[in-house]
């Protein structure tokens, strides 16, 4: 299988537009569409696919994170930040044109995502960065792009993926978690393939 965008290339920086942070005093908000992605060279067994956005390099304490006069340091142990999840993906589409999916940031989240027809979006993790937030707290489903620390000295990466699944349907429902996708996946997944983003809001990590 094959990955690609129109917006950024493999490993390379993507463009703020598709951010939910962008460089401001020190951080604005951003256009937050999703990116154009399109894929192709599908097992002939395929019957749906899945699609996840997903930051490894997410500080595992927040100690550090944006507080004036401090850094993250690119040598902290690092998790998962669930970017977007959607599932049921038909298998007739084999390409999301930018900002199909998201366009602007929803305060307290977007309760239905825009997806292909028949498709259902799990929660991402600003439900819980957010948490306790008045203005902005919520379930946020589908897709939020990034917005990493503007103090972290390590480059984030995020990687798309695309599943291609031998079932029709997976028995989601909308709000579903990462671990909870990656269970009703397992044993079906054909083929994957992925492409990586780069991004940061570090002028120090941008020069």
């Amino acid at each position: 299988m094959q990955l690609r965008s129109d917006n950024f290339q493999n490993g390379q920086p993507i463009p703020a537009e598709f951010a939910f942070g962008k460089p401001g005093a020190p951080v604005a908000l951003s256009d937050n569409q999703s990116p154009h992605l399109a894929w192709k060279d599908a097992p002939r067994q395929t019957r749906s696919f899945v699609l996840t956005c997903i930051d490894v390099d997410v500080p595992s304490k927040a100690d550090d994170v944006n507080i004036e006069g401090r850094t993250v340091p690119a040598d902290l142990p690092r998790v998962e930040f669930v970017h977007w999840l959607m599932a049921n993906i038909p298998v007739e589409c084999g390409e999301l044109a930018a900002g199909a999916c998201s366009e602007g940031i929803v305060a307290r989240g977007k309760r239905v995502p825009y997806g292909p027809p028949g498709s259902v979006q799990g929660m991402n993790d600003y439900t819980a960065w957010f948490r306790g937030d008045a203005a902005m707290g919520g379930e946020y489903l589908g897709y939020d792009g990034p917005c990493p620390p503007w103090n972290d000295a390590l480059l984030h990466h995020y990687h798309f993926r695309i599943h291609a699944l031998d079932v029709e349907r997976l028995e989601l429902a909308d709000g579903f978690t990462l671990n909870e996708l990656r269970a009703a996946m397992l044993g079906h997944v054909l083929a994957e393939a992925d492409i990586v983003g780069t991004y940061s809001l570090n002028p120090a990590v941008q020069a």
